[in-house]
């Protein structure tokens, strides 16, 4: 039997974090513990998707609905038919790998059948926010080599060109966040490159993205909003190049190892994000790190508080997790 215990926690900000969409003051997780009657427990943090309608109330309720089969010992392959991707699913699928790492008495990646994770160059990402703000939150963080900056329509390539200036040698990824148009990409296109732009991030409306067909762009695009899981991938093909991973999205590690597995298959790169969090959140996507050319997992950096036992984060890169956090 599984003792399955359900736990919000809200982790505030070190400045408020503007996108194109809106504003936020501090993060709201679930976590879950499961506990076996050994008394060995398995972990795992969830926020959800927020555009796509979750919230902490919604995940609670679809953990809720499967606690009894969980409690009875319900397997990770059954959890993903039992629950859609999404938030409710990651946090009970990255808490039953962590459970039965520690049940095998092995680290996860290698029940993943993985070869050791190692310390991968992350992102650190730049909200939007004012020049003098921007400014002095770049030369903060100069030893990142890769800087990640939200803009939006009204901004367009201003917040780049600013970060580009006082970071000339980091490769930038662009991510306004589905709020350009056609008119927009035709005009900040031809710019991208001289920036040092190295990867544009979801900058079209999933549901008008078939514009991304018919411009020329000197840089990858990376699909964020556009995708989920695997059942995402077949319109993403001609379109985007590259695929952005979240766990909170494909429901889990499970789902995103399988995602990694066929997007290469396709041809895709990948990327592996977050929806900020602890280092909770982060520890089962660093198993995913290991395979992509791009690395978004800088949560702990833009909070201002962390777990018991967090990834240490050195010289712009992301540590791996201790068996005391997950895995």
């Amino acid at each position: 039997m599984i003792r399955l215990e359900v736990t919000e926690v809200r982790w505030p900000l070190t400045v408020p974090f503007t996108i194109a969409r809106d504003t936020a003051y501090d993060i709201a997780c679930l976590q879950v513990r499961l506990t076996d009657g050994n008394g060995r427990s398995g972990r795992a943090e969830a926020i959800g998707v927020d555009y796509a309608g979750e919230t902490i109330d919604s995940m609670r309720g679809q953990i809720e609905a499967v606690r009894e089969r969980l409690e009875a010992g319900l397997s990770r392959a059954a959890l993903q038919v039992l629950l859609p991707a999404g938030g409710a699913r990651n946090a009970l699928d990255c808490a039953l790998w962590d459970l039965e790492a520690k049940q095998r008495g092995l680290p996860a990646w290698q029940v993943a059948g993985l070869p050791p994770p190692g310390p991968r160059p992350t992102a650190f990402t730049l909200g939007i926010m004012d020049e003098s703000a921007l400014r002095a939150a770049v030369r903060a963080h100069a030893e990142f080599e890769v800087l990640k900056v939200k803009t939006d329509r009204a901004h367009g390539l201003d917040p780049v060109r600013i970060v580009h200036e006082e970071a000339p040698r980091a490769r930038l990824i662009v991510d306004a966040n589905t709020s350009w148009g056609a008119a927009d990409l035709q005009r900040h296109a031809p710019h991208l490159a001289d920036l040092g732009v190295a990867l544009l991030e979801q900058p079209c409306d999933p549901r008008e993205d078939d514009c991304l067909r018919g411009v020329a762009l000197p840089v990858p695009v990376a699909a964020d909003e556009a995708f989920i899981d695997r059942a995402s991938l077949p319109r993403l093909v001609g379109k985007y190049q590259v695929l952005n991973i979240k766990l909170d999205k494909t429901g889990g590690l499970t789902e995103a190892l399988a995602c990694a597995d066929a997007g290469l298959a396709l041809g895709f790169r990948l990327m592996v994000g977050c929806m900020v969090g602890s280092s909770l959140s982060m520890a089962p996507a660093t198993l995913v790190a290991q395979r992509c050319d791009f690395v978004d997992l800088d949560g702990p950096l833009l909070q201002s508080a962390d777990c018991d036992h967090p990834i240490v984060y050195e010289r712009g890169r992301i540590g791996v997790p201790t068996p005391a956090l997950w895995g």
